[in-house]
């Protein structure tokens, strides 16, 4: 289960880096037609995590949110994220692979995309090399203290 909630952190940490000063507008930019604002991008993020923890609890149930003011899905995500890592403390009702593949993987695609819609609407996410950052399991919150810059 280590991995498994390393894995949330990496999500957690990559996802606080995207949404850590999104400029104003940035919740409704639109890439173009049929695409997902990023507002709906991180609705969709706290769909994922909370089907997660339906599927962890023996409980496989989608459910589609509307999109809350952008403040309240930035908490929605950290929260849907804790309440996650806090049941994979508990026996699973599902295979820990199952969960990865499916709602931890897709997260991460979608994490993706918001870091390239920052990029579009001008105001990219500085680059880092993710294999030294200080991810921790068990902490999800948007403010992260800054790497020491002569630590390896």
């Amino acid at each position: 289960m280590d991995l498994l909630r390393h894995a949330l952190a990496t999500v957690a940490y990559r996802g606080a880096k995207t949404l850590r000063g999104a400029p104003e507008g940035f919740p409704d930019f639109s890439a173009g037609a049929g695409t997902r604002t990023p507002v709906q991008i991180l609705a969709h993020l706290g769909d994922l995590f909370d089907w997660a923890l339906l599927l962890a609890q023996g409980n496989p149930a989608w459910k589609s949110s509307n999109p809350l003011p952008w403040p309240q899905e930035v908490q929605r995500f950290f929260a849907s994220i804790q309440a996650l890592d806090n049941r994979l403390l508990a026996p699973l009702a599902c295979p820990p692979e199952r969960l990865l593949q499916g709602p931890i993987a897709d997260a991460l695609t979608h994490v993706g995309q918001l870091a390239l819609l920052r990029r579009m609407a001008a105001s990219p996410v500085r680059g880092e090399n993710y294999f030294v950052a200080e991810i921790v399991a068990g902490k999800f919150e948007i403010e992260h203290p800054p790497k020491n810059p002569c630590a390896p």
